[in-house]
């Protein structure tokens, strides 16, 4: 994020909040509860976007080292993460190329080659196949080279691993980005590490638990035991680059910056910043560390949420850092299930006949922003 642009959003913080006013949106919009359940819309939420937009699956650090492995899905496509020899990180669909059963069964560890639990074909961590037993006598005219792993486009950038499961094209962070490129140099990713992650399946669908995180009009009702002693009332704003979305959220501190001067503001200090990557992750860069949250759609009433702390690498040894990572990680992962619990409870509602559709309010225009995006993909 450029400095500038740091000044400017706590300056429309500090604006709106001497005006005692939320961030506006022009008009009050709505969502069709069915959007929320029906199978045949989930579906297809699946196939043109799920599993075709590119997203950061996940972080450099958590394939640290070569021969490093993770297994991953992504919209019901079994994925499996790969680093090489040579450090290079790759993607497959974790599936044998024989008779189809799923090649990796564990979550995640170190190996270079992967050999199937059904007949033993074996394939190296670039995807080669390198191990057929009795090919001479089933398979004489065999070309092991087409007969690799199936690739998934795949590139390393701003400490994050990026895939397209609709392709194998390494994906164009920058192009993705629409114009976030700035913001994912500010976080200096690469140079954090996993320290904390959680996970978790919540009947709600994916777009209620998404929403959640979207607006600050809940936080004083919602997160009494959390996180509202620490944040201003409904003062919050978001802008919109390409489908994407980012949020700044003011924190009590944020009233310090008045007689302070502008060349010693820092966003960070006074704000949460939630990026909402389309389609389902969002990013918060919060004082000192970066969380993740990924969302990874089960059915139309059903999804798992992984949760992760990525906090300095120095600042990774002594008892006062674990305790103080291990602190923050129970917090929002409290706050978090504070969120989903009410999203569960929200999705028990949407077929009772209340609402036709779910209200979204002119301070709550981020939510409207992110269903548009969906629904023109659609």
């Amino acid at each position: 994020m450029e400095r500038s642009t740091e000044i400017e959003l706590l300056q429309e913080l500090i604006t709106l909040q001497e005006k005692g006013s939320a961030f506006l949106d022009e008009t009050v919009t709505s969502n069709p509860v069915g959007n929320y359940y029906d199978p045949r819309r989930f579906e297809a939420e699946c196939d043109q976007i799920l599993r075709k937009d590119p997203r950061p699956i996940a972080h450099s650090s958590e394939l640290a080292q070569p021969g490093s492995f993770l297994r991953r899905d992504i919209a019901g496509l079994p994925a499996l993460l790969t680093r090489d020899s040579d450090g290079v990180a790759h993607a497959f669909l974790n599936i044998c190329r024989h008779r189809g059963n799923q090649l990796v069964q564990e979550t995640s560890g170190r190996k270079h080659r992967f050999s199937c639990p059904y007949h033993a074909w074996t394939f190296s961590n670039r995807g080669e196949l390198v191990g057929v037993p009795h090919e001479e006598q089933g398979f004489p005219e065999m070309d092991r080279k087409c007969m690799g792993l199936k690739r998934l486009g795949c590139v390393e950038r701003y400490g994050w691993i990026w895939v397209s499961p609709s392709g194998e094209d390494a994906p164009d962070v920058d192009g993705l980005l629409a114009g976030l490129a700035p913001d994912f140099e500010w976080f200096a990713a690469a140079d954090l590490r996993v320290q904390h992650s959680d996970e978790a399946i919540r009947e709600a669908n994916w777009k209620i638990l998404i929403e959640g995180a979207l607006e600050s009009y809940h936080f004083i009702v919602a997160h009494t035991r959390t996180v509202a002693k620490l944040f201003n009332d409904n003062l919050s704003t978001y802008q919109r680059f390409g489908p994407h979305l980012r949020s700044a959220i003011s924190r009590k501190s944020l009233s310090e910056l008045k007689d302070m001067p502008s060349d010693r503001w820092h966003l960070r200090d006074h704000a949460a910043i939630l990026y909402t990557i389309f389609p389902a992750t969002q990013i918060v860069a919060v004082q000192d560390h970066i969380e993740t949250i990924q969302y990874e759609p089960l059915s139309p009433t059903s999804t798992r949420v992984r949760f992760s702390i990525l906090a300095p690498k120095d600042r990774l040894e002594s008892e006062e850092d674990l305790a103080h990572w291990a602190n923050n990680q129970e917090m929002t992962w409290t706050t978090l299930d504070e969120d989903f619990s009410l999203g569960e409870s929200i999705q028990v509602g949407l077929k009772s006949g209340a609402n036709e559709v779910l209200t979204f309010g002119r301070f709550e225009g981020a939510l409207a922003a992110f269903n548009q995006n969906v629904n023109s993909r659609l």
